[in-house]
């Protein structure tokens, strides 16, 4: 099936830039736990994995598939591809066996790159960050349905970006989040995606079957307080460019809100609410 341009997808708001690889790279670090346990995987499943991105939570559904199940990761983005296929080849000799075949392949979430046959054969389709930057939702989430097996299920987590919260407030930062969001509405994505998931779900034709929060958050003090903050830092860094194109916020303006969040992290008290939203369903007979 030949490769094709992302056309559900709008333009993506952090880029690809090195900088931005790095970030989703100590992201995954700081989620994949969590996730991983949230999306519980079986031995054996043939799992789809769209927006796969870098391919790091793709090589850690691989080890617990274990070598009778297989990976297909699809993303969009060609230096992504390039980058996920590079570190699967790095770890090939460190994995053994132990570890399910992954393929990567370049396309579009809502026209997935596979064969007539494959679709209705996976166990499992997930995605996770994806959804919040496509322009057409319910065609990616159909997509995934329809190449998952009846009984299949399909994983969906994405963020809702009304529920960060800082405190003590910072009311400069609070206007760039706002300038923030509404510059995913102008691109045509969706910032409030995670609490339309379970809804998603029931459209495509899946029942859903249960729903929760993964912890994005913590306090001064915790382990991981300053890399979620440095993570938050780096969001809002590299939608720097959008935000100013689209006259959201001025320069003079991000600039005092990034001082203001870099300072607010050095208080004691300092506390950072967000959480990731997933819901599950599954593929009904049809």
């Amino acid at each position: 099936m030949p490769n094709r341009p992302a056309q559900s997808v709008g333009a993506y708001i952090h880029g690809v830039a090195p900088d931005e690889q790095r970030r989703l790279a100590r992201l995954n670090d700081l989620l994949n736990p969590s996730c991983l346990d949230a999306v519980a995987p079986r031995v054996g499943e043939r799992v789809l994995d769209v927006g796969s991105g870098p391919g790091i939570f793709s090589r850690l559904l691989s080890e617990r598939l274990g070598p009778t199940g297989a990976v297909v990761g699809v993303d969009r983005s060609p230096e992504q591809i390039a980058d996920a296929t590079g570190r699967i080849a790095g770890a090939a000799a460190d994995a053994g066996s132990a570890r399910a075949p992954i393929e990567y392949r370049l396309g579009d979430a809502a026209e997935p790159p596979l064969e007539p046959t494959e679709f209705g054969t996976f166990d499992l389709a997930h995605c996770r960050f994806l959804l919040e930057h496509v322009t057409d939702p319910p065609a990616v989430v159909s997509a995934m349905a329809n190449a998952v097996r009846p009984g299949g299920r399909v994983f969906l987590a994405d963020d809702d970006h009304d529920l960060l919260r800082l405190w003590p407030r910072v009311e400069s930062f609070d206007r760039l989040w706002s300038a923030y969001i509404e510059a995913y509405r102008a691109i045509g994505a969706d910032p409030y995606i995670g609490r339309k998931l379970v809804a998603l779900l029931h459209g495509a034709g899946c029942s859903p079957r249960r729903s929760g929060v993964i912890d994005f958050g913590a306090c001064a003090g915790e382990s991981r307080f300053e890399p979620l903050v440095e993570n938050l830092i780096g969001i809002v860094l590299s939608a720097r460019e959008t935000i100013a194109r689209l006259g959201l916020l001025g320069e003079e303006e991000f600039e005092r809100a990034m001082a203001d969040l870099r300072a607010w992290a050095l208080l004691p008290d300092a506390s950072l609410w967000y959480v990731v939203l997933f819901a599950e369903g599954i593929r009904r007979e049809r």
